[in-house]
């Protein structure tokens, strides 16, 4: 059984390893036994980073769509601000008594729900 082992191994790792067809499966199961770490280090990095990372992104974009004019926003600077009107690309946040300001879409991370006052 060891000498079997030994000689599943030598032939994995030699490409040119016996002859003829032989020789082309033992080189096609080596190189797939080396690049199955590199796949499954692929995997497990799409199931721990991208795939959160695209979902985050998915229900910001949805909160940024259901932004209506009276909602208390906070942007990614800092400003806590009434929305006052929507555009396509930009809100207007009311930010104090006579001061509304221009922000990105892009800019608020935070919803505060509606507007007490």
């Amino acid at each position: 059984m060891h000498a079997f082992l030994n000689t599943l191994v030598l032939a994995m790792a030699s490409p040119t390893a016996g002859t003829g067809a032989q020789g082309q499966s033992a080189g096609w199961q080596g190189m797939m036994v080396s690049l199955m770490p590199m796949v499954l280090i692929f995997v497990i990095m799409y199931f721990l980073l991208i795939r959160p990372q695209q979902k985050k992104a998915r229900e910001h974009q949805e909160l940024l769509n259901q932004l209506k004019a009276g909602d208390r926003v906070v942007t990614t600077g800092g400003l806590y601000g009434t929305i006052t009107a929507v555009h396509e690309r930009t809100f207007l946040v009311k930010v104090a008594d006579n001061v509304v300001v221009e922000v990105s879409r892009a800019a608020v991370t935070t919803v505060l729900g509606k507007d007490a006052a």
